[in-house]
Order: C-alpha cells, then sequence, then structure tokens
C-alpha cells in the first residue's frame, strides 16, 4: 500500500492559502480517481482506494502544518507502510509558480511540514511532489506569504496545475519515480538528487 499525504493546514481560513497546496493536489487526485476522503483516523481525513490497480491511502493530516508527521507516522504504522511508499506533496519556496518537481529523498529546505515528517518517521527516504509557489520579495514576508491566498491571477492557473501534479503522483506509482521524473520534468533538469 502507498501512503500519499498532501500538506496543508485545516479550517476554511486556510483553503485557499498557498500552503494548503498539498491538500488541493490531493483533492484532485481523489477526484481522478474516484476515491472519497471521508474518514477520520488519527487525526487526519483519509481515503482508501487504488490507483493504477495498487492500494493507497490518500491522507490530509488536520494536526496543522507543523505536526504533519504525528499522523503520518500513526497512519504508515498502523498500515504497516515502509518509508519509500510513502509520497508528500507540499507547496515550495524554492521553486516557480507553475513549476512542479518529484523528487526522491533530500532535505527539508526549512519546510516545518517536512521537518515533522522526518522526525516522526525517523528519516527522509520518501518521495516528494513538488508545487511551486515561489518567493516574496523578502525573507521577513515568508510566513504570511505562505499563509496569504494565492492571487486571483494565480487562482486562474490553480486548475491544470493540480491536475498535472495529480498525475505527477498517479504516474509515480503507475511507473515509478524514474519513468514520472522523465514525463514530467523538462528536458535537461530531471534529477534523483539527494541533496537539498
Amino acid at each position: 500500500m502507498k501512503l500519499i499525504a498532501g500538506l496543508g493546514n485545516p479550517g476554511i481560513g486556510y483553503r485557499t492559502s498557498r500552503h494548503n497546496a498539498g491538500f488541493m493536489v490531493l483533492d484532485q487526485l481523489a477526484l481522478l480517481h474516484n476515491i472519497s476522503i471521508d474518514q477520520n483516523i488519527f487525526n487526519a481525513r483519509v481515503g482508501r482506494g487504488k490507483i493504477s490497480g495498487a492500494p493507497v491511502l490518500l491522507v490530509e493530516p488536520q494536526t496543522f502544518m507543523n505536526l504533519s508527521g504525528i499522523a503520518i507516522r500513526k497512519l504508515a504504522d498502523y498500515f504497516r507502510i515502509d518509508m519509500g511508499d510513502v509520497i508528500v506533496v507540499h507547496d515550495d519556496l524554492d521553486l516557480p509558480f507553475q513549476t512542479i518537481r518529484l523528487k526522491a529523498g533530500g532535505g527539508h529546505g526549512g519546510h516545518k511540514g517536512l521537518i515533522s515528517i522526518m522526525d516522526h518517521l525517523g528519516g527522509r527516504d520518501f518521495l516528494r511532489v513538488r508545487f511551486g509557489i515561489g518567493k516574496p520579495a523578502r525573507k521577513t514576508m515568508v510566513e504570511g506569504y505562505v499563509l496569504e491566498p494565492f492571487s486571483v491571477e494565480e487562482m486562474g492557473c490553480l486548475s491544470p496545475l493540480t491536475q498535472k501534479a495529480a498525475e505527477a503522483v498517479t504516474g509515480i506509482i503507475s511507473s515509478g519515480i524514474r519513468t514520472a521524473m522523465e514525463k514530467f520534468h523538462e528536458k535537461g533538469k530531471s534529477n534523483l538528487s539527494k541533496e537539498g
């Protein structure tokens, strides 16, 4: 079984924030594969189904971003899911908006959701789907920037972007991370770096 976690913050106030890109992609993935995220287990909204014939667990932690690892660890333990079968979809300040990148392992780049997951899983060898949100003008603006809603212009691009990210998750499950990278990354930019 694969555990696919989309990261975000619970509550209507955060629904369209940049930090909730992971939730948005997971909702699109659920729609794409007719999976209902309708259970509440271990402080997470959870849906069970199949993608490309493989059993999957779709997970939206409800513990707030900085504690995302708590729910993911409990679910991974309960369903006996190895770290290598965990896929995390998250927003990424280091990528320009409209950029989707896949990654195997690596660092956290200061992302508190990833820090929590690494702490609770005891490692970093899970897969990631990185959803670029761009950076604010100054580093001191980061906290407010990620919690702000996407701009009106960005909102107009979200539907095809979440669709592309959902298809990338599907590609990882159906053909593996390397093949998915070749398909979804721009030519010459795909890599399996474990750094950063």
